[in-house]
């Protein structure tokens, strides 16, 4: 079956086309040009969008739950509220992120998620699927922790990343690691080697240890300016090997309360179009009232958008859309770059590039429509629609 949608512009993201026309055939695109240039094909079912915008679907590479699911103690029967929480807001694609735990739980929540990874959804309307795994705890600094409980927290070994690997099936597809931590050069090398993206983050590397992390196999960073040793001009520290090494790219949680926007402006002029990653770092309460919530083994406080466990922040109730408008009212940035950090960019640091996060032939017929001001008005996953709530 042959469906045509059209709209006032389509963002691939890094152009965009006026008076676009996207088909999709069997949940995959099979053509993307201007309608200027190709009519629409006789034997397809049309969409027309007026005077919309279609862009990518949003790609989460760094979200513990919503919805009131948190990732790490959800059942199978639980996964569907989220996965049609996520498409309210844009998000067609996620990597259900770790917390640190005992390491039997962690285990029998990897076991879990890669069930979730495998299964195909058969019913209940299209759903946000799980695209991977992100191993956020526990190979992390005791320093800067956050809120990891420091009792979970284990020193990194080929021997532990294997255990995790293993439980996972394959799945972990990201690896937050402390770069400092004795282990850790010698994991951070096999991860990479099975094309894992280690990602430095929750560290209080100095800049020397963060560069040898870079020439170990490292190549993104995670929630850039949290739970980081703080930059100093001379002595710049994990930030400033962040900021200024351009073979790296860096995520960032743009609620406006992990990191200032002045900030979020100077990260994104430093990082670029190219290599700025948005996170929600969303937890179970996003999307739900204010109260207390679960993360993982962690009881968080909410009130008024802020989660706080003993006094740390603890993960945000930021969905994708808002981190989208922020940061084009944060900065310069257009509504298009803004869209490419939140699909292409993602996707393009986690190896997933070629059919997640972009509108082209061949890829996943994933996407979102947006009006002007950047809120969804409708979310296609698959090729199949689902309505947002107004």
């Amino acid at each position: 079956m042959k469906t045509a949608f059209t709209a006032s512009r389509l963002y691939t993201p890094i152009e965009e086309i006026q008076n676009p026309l996207l088909i999709v055939e069997d949940g995959k695109i099979s053509h993307v040009s201007s309608r200027t240039a190709t009519e629409v094909p006789s034997n397809a079912s049309t969409f027309d969008f007026g005077d919309a915008i279609l862009a990518p679907g949003f790609i989460d590479i760094h979200m513990h739950g919503g919805a009131g699911v948190d990732l790490m103690r959800a059942s199978s029967s639980d996964l569907p509220r989220l996965g049609k929480f996520l498409p309210k807001h844009g998000v067609t694609g996620y990597f259900a992120t770790t917390v640190a735990a005992p390491l039997d739980d962690t285990c029998a929540a990897l076991e879990r998620l890669a069930d979730a990874i495998e299964a195909t959804i058969s019913d209940g309307g299209p759903q946000a699927r799980p695209l991977g795994i992100h191993l956020e705890g526990p190979l992390l600094s005791h320093k800067r922790r956050g809120v990891h409980p420091p009792e979970n927290l284990v020193a990194p070994t080929l021997a532990i990343f294997d255990r995790f690997w293993q439980a996972a099936r394959g799945h972990v597809r990201m690896l937050t690691i402390a770069p400092e931590i004795p282990g850790a050069m010698e994991v951070i090398t096999e991860a990479a080697r099975r094309k894992v993206c280690v990602s430095i983050g929750h560290s209080d590397a100095q800049m020397p240890i963060a560069q040898n992390a870079v020439k170990a196999g490292a190549r993104h960073a995670t929630h850039t300016f949290n739970a980081m040793r703080p930059l100093d001009h001379r002595d710049p520290g994990i930030i400033g090997e962040v900021l200024s090494d351009d073979n790296l790219s860096a995520d960032i949680i743009v609620d406006g309360i992990h990191v200032a926007p002045e900030i979020v402006k100077l990260f994104l002029r430093a990082k670029g179009r190219e290599r700025a990653v948005l996170i929600t770092d969303a937890i179970s309460a996003t999307g739900m009232p204010d109260g207390r919530y679960q993360l993982g083994p962690i009881q968080v406080d909410v009130s008024n958008g802020k989660c706080t466990a003993n006094g740390s922040l603890a993960g945000s109730v930021l969905t994708m859309d808002r981190a989208v408008r922020n940061v084009t009212q944060f900065s310069n940035w257009s509504l298009r770059d803004a869209v490419q950090a939140a699909t292409l960019n993602p996707s393009r640091a986690v190896g997933l590039a070629a059919h997640h996060g972009v509108l082209s032939a061949g890829a996943v017929a994933d996407f979102t429509v947006l009006n002007s001001a950047g809120e969804v008005l409708k979310t296609i996953v698959g090729g199949r629609g689902y309505q947002a709530h107004a």
